[in-house]
């Protein structure tokens, strides 16, 4: 549900003001001898293009006389904003010409009077006002367990970001001795110090790897979670009662499912239990002709978890 209230055709409004036909003008019912001209104007009621002479019939129609026409270049904009506020979603989906007016509590859904009669008479039902009220207010808690829980998540990124940070300055410090004990071994310890390096970087891979993986899903938990908190804000700020009873539940479902997804036990439960550290221990017999003439790296720990 929440799709159809945000979801928008945006396109390039100054290539369409110059390639699009008139509606009325290539329609089938349109009169043989008539050549197609370039719409100019836009029916917001028909979700028609006319050329300024159908525009203009168009208006002098009894039917469609009140119909508000925009220019093609503001088209967009205005789709965007009816497709927000649902400005003409207040008509039942099965009876067109009938006004949403009812709340069925049991089928938990908007109707209209005719759908009363016909398929819910026997159901709880009231006016959509009333029940509004209750579906803002559930809205309202899940948008505060939303943001609650975007503050908590976030407090998590930080500390990825850190340790990813500490993790990487580390490995450089240890990088950074290893090269220093080299350079005094002049040619004797190139081959020494090249191994010692490719252990370091074998060690290393592997935990920073695991932490951008976990930051990178953590981000993308973010944006989801972000994107119901504007959904939400969006339906409380300018949504009719008409819109909250269609999308309240459905919100309700998404905070519901993301909040389940407890991505923070996961991660924690995907990386190794201790941070991966390495300690460089230069080489006792730096005179001597030995396998190890600038030293050992060792591998201390795994990555730590993340929840306290």
């Amino acid at each position: 549900m929440m799709e159809k209230l945000v979801c928008t055709r945006m396109g390039s409004a100054s290539k369409e003001v110059q390639g699009i036909p008139c509606d009325a003008c290539s329609s089938d019912y349109a009169r043989v001898d008539i050549t197609t001209k370039p719409a100019s104007m836009y029916c917001v009621k028909c979700h028609e293009n006319y050329c300024s002479h159908c525009s203009r019939s168009h208006a002098r129609m009894k039917a469609s006389a009140d119909h508000v026409q925009v220019e093609i270049g503001k088209r967009e904009h205005v789709q965007h904003d009816q497709t927000v506020l649902r400005l003409s979603a207040t008509t039942c989906d099965m009876h067109k010409d009938e006004e949403i007016k009812v709340f069925c509590l049991e089928c938990r859904v908007a109707i209209c009077v005719m759908c009363l009669l016909k398929s819910h008479k026997t159901h709880n039902c009231l006016n959509i006002a009333e029940v509004s009220g209750d579906l803002r207010k559930q809205v309202t808690t899940d948008t505060d367990k939303i943001t609650e829980y975007l503050e908590k998540i976030g407090q998590v990124l930080s500390r990825l970001e850190k340790q990813q940070d500490d993790l990487t300055d580390h490995f450089t410090r240890t990088e950074g001795e290893i090269n220093t004990a080299a350079d005094k071994l002049i040619s004797a310890v190139e081959r020494d110090r090249a191994k010692l390096l490719s252990e370091v970087e074998a060690i290393k891979v592997k935990p920073v790897k695991q932490l951008e993986t976990a930051k990178q899903e953590v981000k993308q938990h973010i944006t989801a979670l972000e994107s119901l908190v504007r959904d939400s804000e969006t339906l409380l700020s300018s949504g009719t009662d008409c819109d909250v009873t269609r999308s309240a539940n459905s919100l309700h479902s998404k905070a519901d499912e993301l909040m389940k997804l407890d991505v923070v036990s996961r991660i924690c439960h995907s990386l190794p239990p201790s941070p991966a550290t390495v300690r460089f221990t230069p080489s006792a017999f730096l005179d001597q002709a030995t396998t190890n003439i600038v030293g050992t790296v060792n591998e201390l720990g795994m990555l730590q978890c993340l929840e306290h």
